[in-house]
């Protein structure tokens, strides 16, 4: 009874670390001792709904729709991007597009990241936005990259490395902690079997579902509530949106745009990806038109990669069933329409 005892000991302590700190739980992920439970969307994994409940498939290798006689290598540019999830590490790679090389940085990451620039090719930056957070990425200043002639300097003293008693402690009071081990504990499909139970009974007799979702007027579209939510009103597609804030963003995205290209950028491009609401529910209230308001300004002094007009024509909508992000076509729309921008700078 005591190696029984000690063994259960044993996978408790496992499970814990994994739920505490994010390099246990990533070395459970690639052993299959837990699942991934963004496997069939983050929108589903946050409902439990069983009629959105689709596994998530790995897009083929971008099919470009341009054609030309010149190798990628000798006349494409470098790209850097400063963007979300849509563009983040796995859903983006060099192969997808004319570039000679890729750089990705989240827009939560912390600011001014220094880069040094290749003066023998062309450097694109592009700034893609999911719609839901341009009013927060454009509110102020767009400093997520410094420009510098050693890109192992920085124009700011390095912050203080902390010891590791704090980064421990920062690790286990971390951001997400009950979200990690309710992951560790409870991914794998045998306990999603009663989340499903539960989620349906709430739905059905309730008319309720978690407050991190919402489902469309007609109930076949499933999105995240900020969406849709007009408490929040810096992400909802329904929120009200005044003609100064349009002004106010459009300033500040052609700042950046003026500032980086001064540091080195032969061009900046802006990318409004639309929130799957917009697309899928657009009667629901009254829309403010954010990405039309700003890609159409007459002040705004960027280049666009507009997507929206295509999304609106895509039938079946071009977005996962029960995921906030696109589909395999989505992704195929939005990389053609960026690789055609880039071929004509």
């Amino acid at each position: 009874m005591k190696i029984v005892r000690y063994l259960v000991l044993v996978v408790v302590c496992v499970l814990w670390l994994g739920g505490c700190f994010q390099p246990v739980m990533h070395q459970l992920y690639e052993t299959g001792v837990i699942v991934d439970d963004y496997r069939y969307g983050d929108l589903y994994r946050l409902s439990n709904l069983p009629q959105f409940k689709e596994g998530q498939r790995l897009c083929p290798e971008h099919a470009s729709v341009l054609t030309t006689t010149t190798p990628v290598s000798e006349t494409a540019p470098n790209l850097y991007v400063i963007g979300d999830s849509f563009t983040e590490h796995g859903r983006l790679s060099v192969g997808d597009l004319p570039v000679h090389w890729l750089r990705w940085q989240h827009w939560e990451d912390p600011k001014n990241q220094a880069v040094q620039l290749d003066t023998t090719r062309r450097n694109v930056l592009l700034l893609e936005s999911v719609e839901r957070h341009l009013r927060e990425h454009a509110a102020g200043p767009i400093n997520n990259l410094l420009v510098v002639v050693d890109s192992n300097r920085t124009d700011g003293p390095k912050p203080a490395k902390p010891s590791l008693r704090a980064a421990l402690v920062d690790m286990v009071r971390s951001k997400g902690i009950e979200e990690r081990l309710e992951t560790v504990l409870f991914s794998h499909d045998l306990f999603q079997v009663f989340r499903e139970w539960k989620a349906v009974i709430n739905q059905r007799w309730f008319n309720r579902v978690a407050p991190t979702v919402s489902l469309s007027t007609d109930k076949r579209h499933l999105f995240t509530d900020l969406d849709t939510n007009p408490d929040k009103p810096l992400n909802s597609s329904f929120s009200t949106l005044t003609n100064a804030e349009v002004d106010s963003l459009v300033a500040q995205l052609n700042e950046a745009a003026a500032r980086y290209k001064r540091a080195g950028f032969n061009d900046v491009l802006l990318s409004i990806i639309p929130n799957k609401a917009t697309i899928e529910d657009p009667n629901r209230g009254g829309y403010n038109h954010l990405i039309e308001r700003v890609q159409q300004h007459p002040a705004l002094s960027i280049k666009v990669v507009d997507v929206y007009p295509a999304f609106r024509m895509q039938h079946p909508a071009p977005y996962a069933v029960g995921d906030s992000h696109w589909n395999c076509t989505g992704r195929q729309l939005w990389l053609d329409s960026l690789a055609k921008k880039l071929t004509s700078l």
